[in-house]
């Protein structure tokens, strides 16, 4: 009895295999008929719209037949090579992308730079106008820089006092005075004691205007500062050594201590054990590397000294090259997270005259690390002895060196 439906026997199935077929073979597989549509495609590849030649069966498994899969393909996805179905991606122009790096780089380099530069030069404080300066002398060769350092408090705060030791004074005093000579022959870095003996000459005042005859006053040096600024200090400095002053510098004790912190300390070879109670120090002989409060008492120490002032104005002049030293090496200029915040904290703690620029800055920075490279030559104020407590200076070897730097000689006179 057939229980198939109307027409589904065993007869009409003929011998197809599935769907109950009875035979115990598959049959062959079947072809599909392809649409083609468009042009046909180029050898070795499915026009688009048609269905890929199926593969065959042959002996159980596939004849030559390799679809892709097997290497990531995809159809329409090929990345290049002959057999892909794709376009093949040309290889990359390095000539071209290392051109274009380097322009980047060099454009990057150039407005840093000059964003730098306008940074920099806006934070300067020109508040000294030599323009103020009466009866100059003539100029001579190379440059001259007056560099102050003033017992300023201004910017730190009654914790700051008592931790540096630096006193409650109002005002400022200098506390150090030296003529930095630079030019073909080498820099010349000379302190000038405080209690130098010198005479008041005829001035303008800074501020009024007036102009003071001079009466033959003699005075300590610093005492020109404290009488009316920057500006006569310039006019006595000029007036008693004969030496063209270019550029003045002054740095007060905040200032000091931030640019010495900010560069990360400064090694120095201290050459004697120090203990002085007025100016905090307390240090044993020997290389080591000092914070911006240790360097500030350092630099202020005298009573604890044989020579008092002038082994002091020694040690500052050591100080001020190894710092200098210490900002032009490649730690520091390399490094932006120090750099930075080391030219930051140098340029707002500077007062400068009206018409000092960041090279000539660069100039005085750069000078005075040669004279701790052994470049140039570091000396006091040659001194002929004494009077009243003030300290009375060589005219002759005073004469001698002026000349010398005026025409920008090598330095033979030697100083105290």
């Amino acid at each position: 009895m057939n229980d198939w439906p109307e027409a589904w026997s065993d007869d009409n199935r003929g011998g197809r295999y599935g769907r109950g077929s009875g035979s115990a073979q598959p049959e062959s597989a079947r072809v599909m008929r392809q649409v083609r549509r468009g042009q046909p495609a180029p050898p070795g590849q499915a026009p688009y719209g048609q269905v890929p030649q199926q593969p065959r069966y042959a002996d159980g498994g596939y004849d030559d037949y390799d679809s892709g899969y097997n290497t990531g393909q995809v159809y329409g996805g090929g990345r290049g090579g002959g057999d892909g179905y794709g376009p093949e991606r040309p290889a990359p122009d390095w000539r071209r992308r290392i051109k274009w790096t380097a322009i980047t780089l060099v454009t990057v380099l150039v407005v840093t730079t000059v964003a730098t530069y306008f940074w920099a030069d806006s934070k300067l404080n020109r508040d000294v106008d030599l323009s103020k300066v009466i009866e100059r002398p003539e100029k001579g060769e190379g440059t001259n820089y007056l560099i102050v350092g003033s017992d300023s408090r201004e910017g730190l705060s009654d914790e700051d006092k008592k931790r540096l030791r630096t006193g409650s004074s109002e005002g400022k005093r200098t506390d150090s005075m030296m003529i930095l000579h630079t030019g073909d022959n080498g820099p010349t870095l000379i302190s000038l004691p405080r209690d130098s003996n010198v005479e008041i000459p005829t001035f303008k005042g800074s501020e009024s205007g007036k102009v003071y005859q001079g009466t033959g006053r003699q005075v300590k040096l610093n005492a020109a500062y404290a009488e009316d600024g920057p500006e006569l200090l310039v006019r006595t400095v000029e007036f008693n050594t004969g030496l063209h002053i270019d550029h003045y510098v002054e740095i007060g004790f905040a200032g000091f201590a931030n640019i010495v912190d900010a560069a990360g300390g400064v090694e120095i070879d201290i050459p004697q054990d120090i203990k002085d109670t007025k100016s905090g120090a307390d240090f044993k002989k020997g290389k080591q590397t000092l914070n911006g409060e240790e360097a500030l008492a350092f630099v202020r120490t005298r009573y604890a000294l044989a020579g008092s002032d002038l082994d002091r104005t020694k040690n500052q002049q050591k100080f001020l090259s190894a710092l200098a030293n210490q900002v032009a090496t490649p730690s520091t200029v390399l490094n932006p997270f120090r750099l930075y915040p080391t030219m930051g904290a140098g340029l707002d703690s500077l007062i400068v005259d009206k018409d000092m620029g960041l090279f000539d800055l660069a100039d005085m920075f750069w000078s005075m690390k040669g004279v701790s490279g052994g470049e140039g030559t570091s000396m006091n104020m040659p001194l002929a002895g004494s009077a009243g407590g003030n300290l009375l200076w060589d005219k002759d070897k005073v004469k001698q060196l002026v000349q010398q730097l005026n025409n920008d000689e090598k330095v033979t006179v030697k100083g105290d």
